[in-house]
């Protein structure tokens, strides 16, 4: 059986919180990588992030913190990426030491800008990173739940199946249940257009659509969803398994979905800057959108709920207009 060893998290958000939650529930010790300092500080004074879930405590005894993410990645097997994806690159010009022979996890539900790549693809092509040594987390998981325990259920993608399961049974617990999958980019893929599928649901929402329309948004996001997967990884899969529907359908309906309230917030007439400036947080979903849509110029997959998503953030088309366009295509 795989052993994962020393096991690190890169990236200081709510959702590399509540990861670094489980994985340290279950090793005793972790390395985590932070950007700023002073959140470190006050970290190991609180005894918890002091900028995200601050209701989940941490021994401060188990984990070994760092601004040097060469540090961190120097002491440590396997290093999980909870980065947004917009700051991935950045952060990753900063390393000077080869990654290629670690077990690299991507928890990232987005894509790298300028590279159009989901991030297994990046650090392969990029870092020589094997795809054996490569692994995604999937499945509907918002950070604030799986910290307040309430009861999750993980996909973890790596072509490796040994890798996967021996991560997998860290994760997994009373409260996170977990399975595994060799559908890395289907994963990762469908983690990026729930995203978006998700600000067209909070756009219609903000437009005072009802919840027999959202329904059927949801059911064409899943065909749409499926029509995508097949083109970029065409293999046997179960799109209704939890891992795609289930993430689409918890981001699309839930409060806790930033991407949603960005796209209530664009429905009810913000432009993208000021509802980008309000939130405060980064929805994945806007990058997303274009980085899809330049993909997908490529592959000409039939996606009209992208496309006007994204007419309305990047062509700035009236989204009350556009949005009766689209209802006037679903049948």
């Amino acid at each position: 059986m795989f052993d994962c060893g020393n096991i690190a998290i890169i990236g200081g958000g709510s959702w590399a919180t509540a990861i670094a939650k489980i994985v340290v529930g279950k090793t005793h010790r972790i390395g985590w990588y932070m950007r700023r300092d002073d959140r470190i500080e006050d970290f190991k004074r609180l005894g918890h992030n002091p900028a995200y879930l601050a209701s989940v405590r941490f021994d401060i005894n188990e984990i070994e913190f760092s601004s040097d993410i060469n540090k961190i990645v120097q002491a440590y097997d396997t290093l999980i990426f909870v980065t947004p994806s917009p700051y991935l690159k950045n952060h990753l010009k900063k390393l000077k030491t080869r990654i290629r022979d670690k077990f690299i996890i991507t928890a990232i539900k987005g894509i790298v800008p300028d590279e159009n790549l989901v991030c297994s693809e990046y650090f392969h092509q990029v870092y020589d990173v094997p795809h054996e040594n490569l692994a995604c987390i999937g499945g509907p998981s918002h950070a604030e739940e799986v910290a307040l325990d309430r009861l999750s259920y993980l996909t973890i993608g790596c072509t490796d199946q040994d890798k996967a399961k021996a991560f997998a049974d860290i994760l997994s617990g009373n409260f996170v249940k977990t399975k595994t999958s060799t559908d890395v980019l289907g994963i990762e893929y469908s983690s990026v257009l729930k995203n978006v599928y998700s600000i067209a649901a909070g756009i219609c929402s903000g437009l005072k659509y009802g919840d027999n329309f959202q329904s059927v948004l949801m059911s064409n996001a899943v065909q749409e969803m499926s029509r995508l997967l097949k083109s970029v990884n065409p293999i046997e899969r179960s799109i209704e398994d939890s891992v795609y529907l289930g993430d689409l359908l918890v981001t699309g309906y839930s409060n806790f979905s930033r991407n949603r309230t960005f796209g209530t917030m664009i429905g009810k007439g913000y432009s993208v800057k000021s509802a980008q400036i309000e939130m405060e947080m980064i929805a994945e979903g806007y990058f997303g959108t274009k980085c899809m849509k330049e993909i997908n110029r490529h592959l000409h997959v039939n996606m009209p709920i992208l496309d006007a998503v994204y007419n309305i953030l990047y062509e700035r088309i009236n989204p009350q207009i556009e949005i009766k366009l689209l209802t006037d295509s679903f049948r």
